[in-house]
This record gives C-alpha cells, sequence and structure tokens, in this order.
C-alpha cells in the first residue's frame, strides 16, 4: 500500500487489473505480486529492521522473512516505478526513470533484485516499510494466496506511474473516494483491499499511518450459509456486504464485468 499525503487529506495508489488476468481480473487492487525464488537467495545490502524482525511479525523463519520484504521492494519498483533503496543507509533514490531498462529486466525475470542492488550500488531501505496485514485465500477459490499487506509512504521526488502490463488504470484517491467508487460499482474492491482502505482511512496524515502497529493476525474468510446464501465471514463483513453494490462479483478468481 503506497501513500502519500495530499490537501485531502492521505491518499492511496491503485490499480485496476487487466481483464486478462487469471486471478481479481478487473479488480481494483495495491500494487503487488508473487515472492520470487531469487528474492530469498539475494545478497543485499540491507538498511531498517533485518530479516529476523521481519520474521517475527510473519511468523516464518528469516529466510522467507527476507524473500517476502525483497519481494515487496522488487514489486513495488516493477509495478509503479517506485524504488525503496539508496545509495546510502539513510537516503533515498528520487529519479528512478534512470533504472527504467533495470525494471523492464525485473518484470521480465532476466535480472534479480539483488544483481539490481549490487550493480547500482544501493542500499534496500526496509526501514521504509512497515508490516500491515496477513490475509489467506478462502478455500473456496481455485487459486489460493497467503499476503502480506506492506505500507510505504512515497519518497519525495519520486512518481508512481501506470507502466505495467498487468494494470488497465492507475489513480492517487483518499480511502473514503476509493471506496464511494467502490460503491457506485465504479470499481471493484475485494474484502482484503477495501479492508485496508477502511483501516488508513482512519488516519489523517501519512505519518500517523506509517506510525500505527496494526493487529497482524492472519485472516481467512470462511464460506457459510447465511439466509439460504452463501456468505464469506471475515472481520466486518456485514459492513462490506451492505455496501456491496448489485451485481459485483466477489470471487477473486472471476473476472469483472
Amino acid at each position: 500500500m503506497l501513500v502519500r499525503d495530499s490537501a485531502a487529506g492521505p491518499e492511496v495508489f491503485l490499480q485496476r487489473r487487466v481483464k486478462a488476468m487469471a486471478f481479481a481480473a478487473g479488480m481494483t487492487v495495491f500494487p503487488g505480486g508473487g515472492v520470487d525464488p531469487s528474492d530469498a537467495q539475494a545478497e543485499i545490502t540491507w538498511a531498517g529492521p533485518g530479516p529476523a524482525w521481519w520474521g517475527e511479525r510473519f511468523g516464518v523463519d528469516e529466510a522467507r522473512a527476507q524473500a517476502l520484504v525483497c519481494a515487496a521492494v522488487r514489486e513495488t519498483f516493477e509495478e509503479c516505478g517506485v524504488l525503496l533503496a539508496g545509495p546510502t543507509a539513510d537516503t533515498v533514490v528520487s529519479d528512478t526513470s534512470v533504472y527504467s531498462a533495470a525494471r523492464a529486466g525485473l518484470e521480465r525475470r532476466e535480472l534479480s533484485l539483488g544483481q539490481f542492488l549490487a550493480a547500482e550500488k544501493l542500499v534496500l531501505r526496509a526501514d521504509l516499510l512497515r508490516p500491515w496485514a496477513n490475509w489467506i485465500t478462502p478455500t473456496v477459490e481455485s487459486r489460493r494466496y497467503d499476503t502480506r499487506f506492506f505500507l510505504a509512504v512515497l519518497p519525495e521526488g519520486q512518481r508512481a506511474d501506470g507502466a505495467t502490463s498487468e494494470a488497465q488504470q492507475v489513480l492517487w484517491c483518499t480511502p473514503a473516494a476509493a471506496i464511494e467508487r467502490w460503491k457506485a460499482g465504479t470499481d471493484v474492491l475485494l474484502p482484503p483491499t477495501w479492508s485496508q482502505l477502511t483501516a488508513i482511512g482512519e488516519y489523517s496524515s501519512t505519518a500517523e499511518i506509517f506510525a500505527a502497529t496494526p493487529d497482524f493476525e492472519p485472516i481467512q474468510p470462511v464460506l457459510t450459509t447465511v439466509d439460504g446464501k452463501p456468505r464469506l465471514q471475515f472481520p466486518n463483513n456485514e459492513r462490506y456486504f451492505a455496501d456491496l453494490p448489485d451485481g459485483s462479483r466477489l470471487r477473486g478468481s472471476q473476472p469483472a464485468d
């Protein structure tokens, strides 16, 4: 979840996925993706909380924790051109356009994050990330994921873009505006995305969001039956379904209209 301050309050960067995607096609989501094998093997100069700190919060070993953090940094760069790294442990690059060729190489898996950072003599800034939530795809889905949500504030001088083959449209908007777009049927939000937007919408600045310490217990929605109809159970699900636009498709593996 990439956030920035604005006159209207904190804004979040969102992408509408192309309809050809196998999962969450046409849905509006945060940038992200899967862990690559090279993320765990990378020899990286690292600033901020180390893999042990992240592993404690994620409930995984250090190797897996490093892979998750590296994947978050890599996917953020690949999908929106925002790079959480700098020449030193207390700096961050301000112009990522000079790394456009490397960005393309990362996306094609011709280059690993570790190789890229080493070649450019960059330090991974783990201190610019915060763990936020852990959602696990319901068992009713044909494609299932154990997803860790991270939060980062847009570094000064950098610009998030839509230069990725996975996004049909990108936009910055406040969490409240994003939820209103969903209520109006303009965008489709799966429960995890809606839940994070609802949570960060409670804060008045990115500094407050970044300083927050949300509950990190894993959430796995469960399919039950309510009044003879299937209904997913998850925190605040009644509020979600009360506002769910008519005809909106909830299942992540089904494309949106």
